[in-house]
């Protein structure tokens, strides 16, 4: 929404397809998911009277909506993109099939993951989560509009703290809230790391990339911290799990 009550604003989203082109263009795989709450949550179907699986279903065209905005976006950018759908909606995308995401990130492309998980009662976390999980990724990047997790609501408290690491046991215990408890636990289950960060203020995505230590890691302690934290991991391909883009760039599949 950028500053706006609603939609989409024009400024926030080129910021982010040009953070993302920037990451993107260092040879790092990048896949996304996006919300729709700046259109329709699911979560408010009660206040309007609506049941709560239907509304579920409007929020999931809500992300769809936005997908198609930063496809769009990176395109005009010359970032070649494919977005996923985990409703099927063949006019404007495909449906989400895991081999073919990740055939997708082999070949350089922006992957987009619209639509949630394509069931109710799930949030889009959970669709990162588990989207991330599927392909295999190293971490999962959580944008949001402040930097990183803190004591307190930030916003609410001035006197709140950041953590620069935590674990996923310290997070539950001290009850604070990161993503919806289905995600966390799926990444916490898979030993995948969290890094929540400002997406709002240009140019974090490569500073995160690139080893700066900005927002907070959350994850399950020891090496994994030390070894996030560092630049190479992210960028070295030899030391990774990333693969380089594979060669005939022409191929359609």
């Amino acid at each position: 929404m950028g500053q706006q009550q609603y939609g989409i604003d024009a400024e926030r989203l080129m910021q982010y397809a040009t953070e993302i082109k920037t990451v993107a263009a260092q040879g790092v795989q990048v896949a996304v998911v996006i919300g729709g709450g700046n259109i329709f949550r699911g979560v408010q179907a009660e206040q309007f009277g609506l049941d709560r699986v239907q509304g579920d279903y409007m929020g999931m065209l809500a992300t769809v909506i936005n997908s198609m905005a930063l496809q769009s976006a990176l395109e005009k950018m010359e970032v070649p993109t494919r977005l996923l759908s985990g409703l099927t909606i063949q006019r404007v995308c495909e449906p989400y099939i895991r081999r073919r995401a990740i055939r997708h990130l082999e070949k350089g492309r922006v992957v987009i993951f619209g639509a949630g998980i394509g069931s109710p009662y799930f949030t889009t976390d959970s669709a990162a989560s588990l989207r991330a999980i599927e392909i295999e990724a190293n971490v999962v990047l959580k944008g949001t509009r402040v930097n990183g997790i803190y004591t307190a609501d930030p916003e609410k408290d001035p006197a709140a703290t950041r953590y620069a690491e935590i674990t996923f046991d310290e997070v539950l215990s001290k009850n604070l809230n990161v993503m919806d408890m289905t995600a966390f636990t799926l990444c916490k289950e898979n030993n995948l790391p969290i890094i929540v960060f400002d997406m709002n203020t240009s140019g974090n995505l490569e500073r995160l990339i690139a080893g700066e230590p900005l927002g907070t890691l959350v994850s399950m302690g020891g090496e994994t911290n030390q070894s996030l934290r560092r630049a190479a991991p992210l960028l070295d391909l030899k030391h990774s799990g990333l693969q380089p883009p594979i060669s005939n760039p022409n191929e359609q599949a």
